[in-house]
């Protein structure tokens, strides 16, 4: 006899509860990561949200993080074909939109706008493949097999992105007062 639904939904709920939403603060970091806005963040992560929860009878369980970026990377890589010309315009640059929510992180205080400056200007100057790299194994601490899952693709492609990112940042700090404390 087949489950009712709404028995399949309670425990659909309940999986989600429990793998999915204690993961929300790393899907809103993966999904800024990704995106050219606040705005375009918040609608990603709950796109992805809603595409989790739907496939949640489908998912083993194991690496939750790594199943989220993947479905926010792959609803990006949608929400942008089908956005092209918008990408396109005014020769393919698009500024981020800074709507100054983070200057009441105590972090932020603490490190200072001119560090976060650089790092900014520095992150922003990667390609999307690379920033997105970083975010996932620098940022968010996941393992170059989880981000592989995640992002599709092998690990060595992984390791080549991080390395080459991870040297076009240092080349950003270079002759800034960072450069000295990333060199000690």
């Amino acid at each position: 006899m087949a489950t009712p639904p709404e028995t399949t939904t309670t425990d659909q709920t309940k999986r989600f509860e429990e793998l999915i939403v204690p993961e929300m603060p790393f899907l809103a970091r993966v999904a800024r990561s990704m995106s050219h806005s606040a705005a375009e963040a918040d609608d990603l992560a709950q796109d992805t949200l809603l595409k989790a929860y739907r496939a949640m009878d489908r998912f083993d369980g194991r690496h939750p993080k790594a199943w989220l970026a993947r479905i926010a990377r792959n609803t990006a890589i949608n929400r942008d074909q089908r956005n092209r010309e918008f990408l396109l315009a005014e020769d393919g640059i698009v500024e981020p939109d800074d709507d100054g929510s983070d200057a009441n992180d105590p972090e932020e205080i603490v490190v200072g706008a001119d560090v976060d400056e650089v790092l900014r200007h520095g992150l922003e100057a990667l390609p999307p493949a690379f920033r997105v790299v970083v975010q996932l194994v620098d940022v968010e601490g996941l393992s170059y097999q989880e981000a592989a899952e995640a992002l599709d693709i092998p690990v060595g492609t992984v390791m080549s992105r991080l390395h080459r990112a991870r040297r076009r940042l240092r080349q950003a700090l270079a002759g800034t007062h960072l450069d000295r404390e990333v060199q000690s």
